[in-house]
């Protein structure tokens, strides 16, 4: 048995958790869709015992000074129950990972080797207000075969306590084995006995700002997926056409400015004419432009930007302008301060879009496309866990094939080694 004698609030929950996931493992898809389907039927028959819960805990943060912006992000109403429940409902129709080849040969010795998708065993989730991603990493984490330990924020405690009671109680009934999904206590101790339970929990993903994810790497003894901040750029070329660069470059920046692929900064070749055109955009949209002398010279809407505008991931109607000489001056700053999110080129010139493509380094690189595209939903993959910017086993939208591991499995007639 695993040794938790050093994790005391953990403890527990992480052994339920191991041998949940020594039975999910071997669970047909059948079982697993079925499990889902009863959660995500659960959820909406029961959804006002959730938003009750979810009552308290807006109050409770609207009392505290929690800004609007979090406060919409923590409350639930019937449209997002059933936007979750058919969240669930969603990876009942994706492929299973589980069990897929992902490459086999015949070797010269006659042994058959086949590398097969496995689960990760227990993944442990460290996020932050939204509720929304307790129901997805839960339904994500079993559809791939693994126990889900999530740790969610203290503002959200008392409905993701809500919403694993009604996931657990569904999924059990449906043949889903007990610890399967487990809410752990929300504060900080439970979060360092989760990064510290190497040999107990198999893998940490964080998702949320860019201090928790500091920490995670920071602080952890057991293996991460890194979920990056998102300081994204938009390289507007000397090529591109004046109306798909502005539209790009809008709905880059204003979409939705409070997530991971919004543009955070404006890179455009000197040569662009239409500059002038574009900065007016986006100030009538109501962006507050930050930029070099150039492009203070464009535009008197544009106010001195500083080294922090280039490093700073704004999630807000903010946006660092910078005036580059070409394109490897663009890269070059893409190096010094992206963040390996997302990164897009506007651009008609093939040779432009090439080189771009080629040295940028990133999760995903976007060609004459908005760096919004940059989630699992759009990419045709479903519900996805949060963006992996690190480059080791998984990168980009982190979706069912990427919570799961490979084993080999190697198939011989008696075959000894000489």
């Amino acid at each position: 048995m695993s040794d938790v004698s050093g994790l005391p609030l953990i403890g527990a929950a992480a052994l339920r958790a191991r041998a949940a996931a020594r039975v999910l493992r071997t669970l047909p898809t059948d079982t697993k869709d079925a499990a889902l389907r009863a959660m995500a039927d659960a959820l909406v028959e029961r959804a006002d015992e959730v938003l009750a819960a979810n009552a308290a805990d807006v109050e409770a943060a609207e009392a505290d000074g929690t800004s609007p912006a979090i406060v919409d992000r923590l409350r639930l109403d019937p449209g997002r129950i059933a936007g979750v429940a058919d969240a669930l409902r969603q990876l009942v129709a994706l492929p299973d990972p589980v069990g897929d080849v992902v490459r086999g040969s015949t070797l010269p010795n006659g042994l058959q080797l086949r590398q097969v998708r496995v689960p990760l065993g227990v993944v442990g989730i460290v996020y932050e207000a939204r509720p929304n991603v307790t129901v997805d990493a839960a339904g994500l984490c079993l559809k791939s075969g693994n126990a889900a330990l999530l740790r969610g924020s203290a503002s959200a405690f008392g409905t993701n306590t809500a919403l694993v009671a009604v996931l657990t109680e569904a999924g059990e009934k449906a043949g889903l084995p007990a610890g399967s999904v487990q809410l752990l206590p929300a504060d900080r101790a439970s979060v360092g006995e989760l990064l510290n339970a190497r040999g107990v929990v198999d893998v940490v993903i964080p998702r949320g700002g860019a201090s928790l994810i500091q920490r995670v790497v920071r602080e952890a003894r057991v293996p991460v997926i890194e979920t990056g901040e998102g300081n994204c750029h938009v390289y507007v070329d000397a090529s591109a056409d004046p109306a798909t660069a502005e539209a790009i470059v809008l709905n880059a920046k204003t979409h939705r400015v409070s997530v991971c692929n919004s543009a955070e900064t404006l890179l455009v070749h000197r040569d662009v004419a239409f500059l002038p055109r574009l900065l007016s955009a986006l100030a009538d949209a109501g962006v507050t432009l930050h930029g070099d002398d150039a492009a203070q010279a464009t535009h008197d809407a544009v106010v001195p930007a500083t080294d922090e505008d280039w490093a700073t991931e704004y999630l807000s109607m903010d946006m660092a302008v910078r005036v580059v000489d070409d394109l490897p001056a663009a890269l070059d700053h893409i190096e010094r301060w992206g963040s390996g999110h997302s990164e897009a080129i506007v651009a008609d010139s093939a040779r432009a879009i090439a080189d771009f493509t080629a040295g940028v380094d990133a999760a995903a690189v976007l060609v004459n496309a908005s760096t919004r595209f940059t989630d699992g939903g759009e990419f045709g993959f479903g519900a996805e866990i949060g963006i992996s910017t690190q480059k080791l086993h998984a990168r980009g939208p982190l979706g069912l094939p990427e919570l799961t591991s490979t084993t080999y499995v190697v198939t011989g007639s008696g075959h000894t080694r000489r």
